[in-house]
Order: C-alpha cells, then structure tokens, then sequence
C-alpha cells in the first residue's frame, strides 16, 4: 500500500466518512487553440501544484451549487455552460483526506473576464489542453475525461453555445469546432452542414472587419439540444 493509501486510511477513523468535493474543469476557445483554466495551490502537501478550481461541498448544498459557486470565484458569468461529468473516489487520491470528488466541466466564450484568484489560490490561468503543466491529485484523469466528453458531445449537440458569443460568425464557429476537434475542417462542408442542422438562425446585422462583411448568426436555444 502506498504511503497516500496508508494515510488517506488513517484518516479514515477520524473523518469516519469521505468527504464530498467538485472539481471544475473550465474550457474556452481563444486564437484557435482550446484551453483550460487551472490554479496553483495555495496551502497544504499540493503547494504550488497546479490543478482544476474546486472543493468541498457544504452541509446542505447541492453538487450543482458547489460546483456553480467554484465556477463564479474565478468569473463573473451566470450563465456559463456546466455539466456534471464523472465521481472520482479512489481513497488515496488526496494525500490528507478521503475525498469523493465529483467533476465538471464548464464552457466559457473567450470574452470572459481574466479569472480571479481569490484568497484560496496563488494563481489562476487559461492553458492550452495540449500543454497542461503536471497536474496534483488525479486532475490528469479528470482533464482526460473532460476533453473526451466535450469531444464527443460536440458532434451531435449544440453545446457549442457555451464557448461562443451571442453573435458570430461561421469563420468564428469554425475555428471552435476545430480547436476542440484537434483538426481543420473543410470550409464549404462545414458551412453546409450547420446551414442543414437548424441549430442556427441568421441575424440582421454582419459583423465588418479587414475582408469583406460577414453574415451573423445566433443559436436558436442557448440550452443542451441534440442535433
């Protein structure tokens, strides 16, 4: 048995049950590259680690809450896209405790506001998924989780909502869709078959910059729908 597996049983007798935690893994689309929010730790035998915002839940509070209340300690956003993903319970995952985490992930646009560090953190900021710096605790398994989740989803859902403004451009989906997916997309192709899924409803106005004008568009629901 390992040394974290000894004193995670040692703690058993005087927690005399695990404790409920969430962890939060973030994700936002921003200059083409997906990334992941992540902190470093501030107290405790993980010091200066990094890892995914997160903990304890409180007496009374749901799982849903908890992991809304860590969502909104680093940004101002209500209404950000969460979604429960899986409970990780292996007794030695925490060195001074048995906790049951359960983890989420979360979708942000990338106008979000800088994250904020609060008192529980020494640092918070956005990484490239494929350039996570070592991860404590089992967060290497929950960023696994979390990128094949949001891998999966988004080929039959709209939960592309989450990651993009109210207003965009197909140029602008297209670059979320192959941030996440790893892998550029046929322009034509891609444009057809959002134009076909009717996910999507056109706007008045179009968004003007260096080339020519383009056309916007909106989600038609800014909630989970199947395509």
């Amino acid at each position: 048995m390992s040394e974290a597996a000894r004193s995670a049983r040692k703690d058993d007798h005087r927690q005399r049950h695990p404790w409920a935690a969430v962890d939060v893994v973030v994700f936002r689309v921003r200059d083409r590259a997906l990334e992941a929010l992540v902190v470093r730790i501030k107290r405790g035998p993980r010091r200066g680690r990094w890892a995914f915002p997160g903990g304890l839940v409180a007496l009374g509070e749901s799982l849903d809450d908890a992991a809304r209340r860590e969502l909104l300690e680093k940004t101002p956003i209500r209404d950000a896209y969460l979604e429960q993903l899986f409970t990780f319970g292996d007794p030695a995952r925490n060195p001074t405790a048995h906790v049951v985490s359960t983890a989420y992930f979360a979708l942000l646009p990338a106008s979000s506001p800088d994250p904020a560090t609060g008192e529980k953190y020494a640092a918070a900021t956005w990484f490239d998924v494929w350039s996570l710096p070592p991860l404590a605790y089992d967060h290497e398994a929950i960023a696994t989780a979390a990128l094949e989740r949001l891998r999966a989803k988004i080929g039959y859902t709209n939960v592309a909502y989450g990651l993009l403004p109210r207003a965009f451009t197909l140029a602008e989906a297209q670059r979320v869709y192959e941030a996440i997916g790893g892998r550029p997309l046929d322009r034509r192709n891609f444009r057809k078959r959002m134009l076909e899924s009717r996910l999507l409803r056109p706007l008045r106005g179009r968004r003007r910059g260096a080339h020519r004008p383009a056309a916007l568009f909106a989600f038609r629901e800014r909630q989970l729908a199947i395509v």
